[in-house]
């Protein structure tokens, strides 16, 4: 697993690792997907280098706030509308350092 900085995150990554700090997260909307239902919200996560997107599916959206730095490991990146973004699939974990 590599940790990176948010300025070297590219589409198509998978099994990333990096440290930011949220500085938003907006409302959870419900979104229908081949699992059913599931309710989703968008983070803005931020480091020295950069910002980038994050996505917080079901118990991931409770689990971090505005304010917290946060430790993500085995995340892949995505495109959506034009925006990198990084998702966090069941098998990684996203962790409050402080």
């Amino acid at each position: 697993m590599i940790e990176l900085k948010i300025a070297d995150i590219r589409e198509g990554m998978s099994n990333i690792s990096l440290e930011a700090k949220v500085i938003e997260i907006s409302e959870t909307r419900s979104v229908r997907t081949r699992f059913g239902r599931r309710d989703v919200a968008d983070a803005l996560i931020k480091d020295e280098t950069g910002e980038i997107s994050l996505t917080l599916w079901q118990d991931q959206i409770n689990a971090v706030k505005v304010g917290d730095r946060i430790s993500i490991k085995g995340a892949f990146v995505t495109r959506f509308k034009e925006k990198l973004q990084v998702n966090v699939p069941r098998s990684g974990k996203i962790e409050v350092i402080e």
